[in-house]
């Protein structure tokens, strides 16, 4: 009985599989997932912490596989008794191109950080603002024909400095590049 009810399952589920690999490009995605950062923006050399978040993205107008994207990325946590609220936006291009089964995709795009005042170790004010580049690449894997899972990681540059202390700079090795790896399903149509 267990036999059958496998081969059951498999019989009905290979249409579906069928079905997600059918089709072109998606006009428009919408993606939402869990993000990872590589480093705390105050995670000095001997205290590297990683960073949990979310991510949110649209990517539109498909032509030729070219897509505009606008991306928001999220981390809250705490880093050397310090208070780490990061929000990241930006906007770019996206090329997606078909590898069999799956859509592979690149982009690169450009945009804003924004950091709590109070994020440098101990509590101490900082910079609150920061210039976004970001280039990347992914995989999406169709699961039905307008869902699929996104696995993505990016090189991320950012500048937050600790200018509004007493002595500018005084804290020195304050990480400016990052690696990002997000996952998740995206909604394509």
């Amino acid at each position: 009985m267990p036999r059958r009810l496998f081969q059951l399952t498999i019989l009905l589920c290979l249409p579906l599989s069928l079905h997600a690999q059918s089709g072109g490009a998606a006009r428009t995605q919408i993606y939402g997932g869990y993000s990872y950062l590589s480093n705390s923006i105050n995670g000095v050399s001997g205290s590297h912490q990683p960073l949990n978040g979310w991510d949110a993205s649209v990517a539109m107008l498909n032509w030729h596989g070219l897509q505009f994207k606008a991306d928001v990325f999220d981390y809250r946590q705490t880093s050397l008794g310090a208070p780490q609220d990061l929000l990241y936006i930006g906007a770019g291009g996206q090329w997606i191109h078909r590898l069999g089964r799956e859509y592979g995709f690149v982009e690169g795009l450009i945009g804003d950080g924004r950091l709590n005042r109070n994020w440098v170790a101990g509590g101490m004010p900082g910079n609150t603002a920061s210039f976004l580049t970001l280039v990347g690449g992914g995989l999406d894997t169709p699961m039905t024909r307008h869902l699929a899972i996104r696995v993505q990681g990016d090189f991320q540059y950012s500048n937050f400095t600790t200018d509004y202390l007493p002595v500018p700079d005084v804290v020195h090795g304050l990480p400016n590049y990052f690696f990002r790896a997000t996952v998740g399903p995206v909604w394509r149509f």
